[in-house]
């Protein structure tokens, strides 16, 4: 496998009146795990359904009803930690997490605080340029998801949908190791692009499926280094907390926000309170929510209603043994069989369905040009459609076809984007396009001579001007190609046209 190595990118500096401040990130990715049933009933999770149609008595807290783990919900989780080079912790406990919402009928939430499914962990970020992040992860834990209060439905009341209600979570913690508002988005896409690819969360931030709370500091250059030597977390500022962002763009705004609020207040002499903060992204602006809760102002405590859980590393393994290639891999297999660039290998492998499509055109074929095609064309055409690859007019075998019929010199380039067209809109076989609209490639140097000689014989002036600027040359070569509408071997036409020029 390539052995790819990366620079760590410099942390984002904010120029303050007193000096430079960097920025230091920790992020808490909420995942909703990909799961037919919920993580302790067997209530529907699916997405859309009507108001509190999807509700068991244990969702609803109903006196004297148990909790039941779902086993999918477990399994799902350390398939995240294995995907993310996590340690697999086979013994782990849930806790009850006190608090009162209306959406949150039992008047806790069952959480993992002190023994979490999944241990530490890392995920590589790339930024471009040959520059990567290594963020550590120091936890994954499951948990249940809350309802939602609807509150723009009627004038004098509020809605509880319990909808979400247990709803099982995977909550993803970081180490602060982000160093600025662009890696933040990155990072949640890369933990998106790996959930994706082993099928434990959807990635839907649309629909509430991936959300993040952004923790913020500034600190002093060489504080960050200070804290790296020592993890004394006294030498970075105080945090606060941007509580449920789902949009890339809303993630690296409310950063910026928030960075530069925290550096006016420091500049003027004031502390930071650290607390839990929401973006108002109308504003550009982040506003307090409420004072940062601690541990023991939820009031942890073992959940009564359910064992510890225990696991048998055999059955990790089994896990383990059945994970997908995951995109890391796959991009570094992609530049080696096929000789791809670093960019063309990443957009390939951006999403699992493209990359197996890639593959299946490339199957015994250029590796280079498919992936043009791939990128270039379909993905170019798709998008301008409103498409993507699931619901692509043409299979990843007739695309294929085009590439083939290319490198044998059947059809040129140019008379392959028509090929494309035709086949893309009419659900046609390209070989059958190329025989029956007599498409194929002229590479009878014979006629293609003829066509030249009578070009040159018919345009003196131009002989004497593209004798005179070998550059001018082209004008032969796009008369030819004219004349015999796009048919004619570009190879051959060029090399025939300067022979007989004399260049």
């Amino acid at each position: 496998m390539l052995d790819l190595t990366y620079d760590s990118p410099a942390p984002k500096v904010i120029a303050g009146a007193t000096g430079d401040w960097e920025l230091v990130i920790g992020l808490e990715v909420h995942a909703q795990v990909a799961t037919n049933a919920k993580l302790f009933s067997g209530a529907s999770t699916l997405f859309g359904s009507e108001p509190n149609s999807n509700v068991a008595f244990v969702d609803a807290g109903m006196p004297g009803m148990l909790p039941v783990i779902n086993e999918e919900c477990v399994a799902q989780a350390v398939r995240t930690g294995l995907g993310l080079k996590a340690q697999i912790n086979l013994v782990s406990a849930f806790d009850r997490k006190n608090y009162f919402y209306p959406d949150l009928p039992q008047g806790y939430q069952i959480s993992q605080l002190y023994h979490p499914i999944v241990g530490e962990g890392e995920v590589l970020v790339e930024m471009g340029n040959g520059q990567a992040r290594l963020v550590r992860i120091e936890r994954i834990h499951l948990e249940q998801d809350a309802g939602k209060s609807i509150h723009d439905m009627d004038p004098t009341m509020s809605f509880v949908d319990l909808n979400r209600t247990g709803v099982a979570l995977m909550e993803i913690v970081s180490r602060p190791d982000i160093r600025g508002p662009e890696e933040a988005a990155a990072y949640v896409l890369k933990l998106r692009q790996i959930m994706r690819y082993l099928g434990t969360c959807d990635g839907n931030m649309q629909n509430g499926n991936l959300r993040a709370d952004v923790n913020v500091s500034v600190c002093r250059p060489g504080d960050y280094e200070r804290y790296q030597a020592t993890q004394d977390f006294s030498h970075l500022g105080t945090r606060c907390e941007i509580k449920n962002m789902n949009s890339m763009r809303f993630i690296q705004m409310a950063i910026d926000y928030e960075a530069r609020r925290q550096i006016a207040l420091l500049e003027d002499g004031k502390t930071v309170t650290q607390e839990t903060r929401l973006y108002d992204p109308d504003r550009n602006e982040t506003r307090s929510m409420r004072s940062k809760e601690e541990a023991h102002d939820y009031r942890y405590f073992p959940d009564p209603d359910l064992l510890p859980l225990e696991i048998d590393q055999a059955w990790v393994d089994d896990i383990n043994a059945a994970l997908p290639e995951l995109p890391d891999a796959k991009k570094a297999r992609f530049i080696v069989d096929f000789g791809l660039s670093d960019y063309d290998a990443s957009v390939l492998t951006a999403e699992g369905e493209n990359a197996s499509f890639f593959e299946k055109v490339a199957d015994g074929r250029d590796g280079k040009l498919a992936a043009n095609w791939v990128i270039n064309e379909l993905f170019g055409r798709l998008k301008k459609d409103d498409k993507d690859i699931a619901t692509s007019p043409i299979s990843a075998e007739r695309l294929g076809q085009i590439v083939g019929l290319i490198k044998s010199d059947t059809i040129s380039g140019k008379i392959a984007k028509d090929v494309f067209d035709i086949a893309y809109t009419q659900n046609r076989d390209p070989e059958e396009i190329v025989e029956t609209e007599g498409m194929k490639q002229v590479t009878d140097t014979g006629a293609i001579e003829a066509a030249v000689d009578e070009i040159i014989a018919a345009n003196p002036d131009q002989v004497a001007k593209a004798q005179a600027n070998p550059k001018l040359a082209g004008w032969f070569v796009g008369q030819v190609m004219k004349a015999t509408g796009g048919k004619a071997n570009p190879a051959a036409v060029n090399q025939l046209v300067s022979a007989k020029l004399g260049l």
